[in-house]
């Protein structure tokens, strides 16, 4: 590339737009992904073929479970981007995904609190 096409910035590198990578497309409801959601790849035993340049990166980062945050923050893409990459991954059976357990949060004990209050009023 050089520098007169437009498609290239000296301190920025090749510019291209997020919605070129993802054909336009938006991350669907359907895939449910948070910023917090684990991706892994699935074992194979070569690298898949027919795949963007950031599908498979996206593959190659995941082999070791990693959040969608962080595959955003290591190839420095939106995160919208990366849950459409990671969604087309998961329908063509690449990768799976696990998202984070939330345990509401319980209250502390009231019979302790008292018991507590209870000696520091004695106190």
């Amino acid at each position: 590339m050089n520098g007169d096409d437009g498609w290239y910035d000296e301190s920025a590198g090749p510019l291209v737009r997020p919605y070129t990578i993802t054909n336009g497309r938006t991350p669907t409801d359907t895939a449910q992904l948070d910023l917090s959601t684990q991706v892994m790849a699935l074992r194979a035993e070569r690298e898949p073929t027919g795949l963007s340049p950031e599908h498979l990166a996206v593959v190659r980062l995941s082999r070791p479970p990693v959040s969608i945050a962080e595959i955003a923050a290591r190839l420095q893409l939106p995160l919208g981007v990366v849950r459409v990459l990671c969604g087309d991954l998961i329908d063509g059976g690449l990768v799976i995904t696990r998202s984070p357990t939330y345990r509401p949060a319980q209250g502390p004990d009231l019979d302790t609190l008292q018991a507590v209050l209870d000696a520091l009023i004695k106190y």
